[in-house]
């Protein structure tokens, strides 16, 4: 089961199906699960806005009573705004609830989902919980300063469940994506100019088959494993060239 009705969640559908695997992919948007499920008729589709407790919760009881074989989560939804602090109460009037949605969307979703389905995966011969971090919760883009901290508490999270389950039979993966060539942060977002989607995709499925825990991609793959002095210099560096975005 995964999270995301478009661009990465779609393309890491897409492979699992290709696999052979039963795949059901949950979002908030019915008309873009439809086109989903269009483009794969043997998606199983379920309408799950992951920002409100309740849904998700819902989700996990819909899926464990109707598809109790279900042994691979994979979080992957996200919301990612680009702003500047000290302009922020130009958004909404400094409505909490526009920002609160990104925090709640990117790292309580997860955590609670892992949470939920940790015990129901532990009693099986063999499952996995993937989580979609990003290059970000390494080396943070000042401009977008919730979701890079998000992500990397996502991290953090990760790595801790990975230990707690080690003696279990579920497999803990983070995948830490670099900008792709996808709709976050809106049409008119950086990440146009990504890295291809579909090669993306394909590397990650070879870290997969590979048995890496943590799997980065093009320049995410040095950011997992950065200094304090690169992480500085590549965080300054990055802000320089992006700054004017948010001015």
């Amino acid at each position: 089961m995964k999270f995301g009705s478009a661009g990465i969640g779609l393309a890491f559908a897409e492979r699992f199906i290709k696999a052979g695997n039963k795949v059901i992919v949950c979002g908030r948007r019915e008309k873009v699960l439809q086109n989903a499920k269009e483009k794969f008729p043997r998606l199983i589709t379920r309408v799950s806005d992951l920002a409100i407790e309740s849904e998700r919760v819902a989700l996990f009881d819909w899926v464990t009573s109707n598809y109790p074989d279900v042994n691979v989560l994979i979080n992957n939804a996200g919301i990612q705004q680009r702003f500047n602090v000290l302009k922020a109460d130009s958004k909404n009037d400094w409505d909490w609830s526009y920002f609160s949605k990104e925090i709640t969307t990117n790292l309580e979703a997860p955590l609670q989902l892992s949470m939920l389905f940790a015990p129901f995966f532990a009693a099986k011969e063999e499952a996995t919980i993937i989580n979609v971090t990003s290059g970000l919760a390494f080396t943070p883009f000042v401009i977008a300063p919730i979701y890079s901290a998000t992500k990397a508490a996502l991290h953090s999270f990760t790595m801790s469940l990975r230990h707690q389950l080690s003696d279990t039979s579920v497999e803990v993966i983070e995948v830490a994506p670099p900008a792709v060539n996808t709709d976050l942060g809106g049409a008119a977002g950086l990440h146009m100019t990504g890295e291809p989607l579909d090669a993306f995709a394909d590397g990650i499925f070879k870290g997969l088959e590979e048995g890496k825990m943590e799997i980065g991609y093009g320049s995410s793959v040095n950011r997992l494993r950065m200094s304090r002095d690169e992480v500085d210099e590549h965080v300054e560096k990055m802000y320089q060239a992006a700054k004017n975005i948010i001015e």
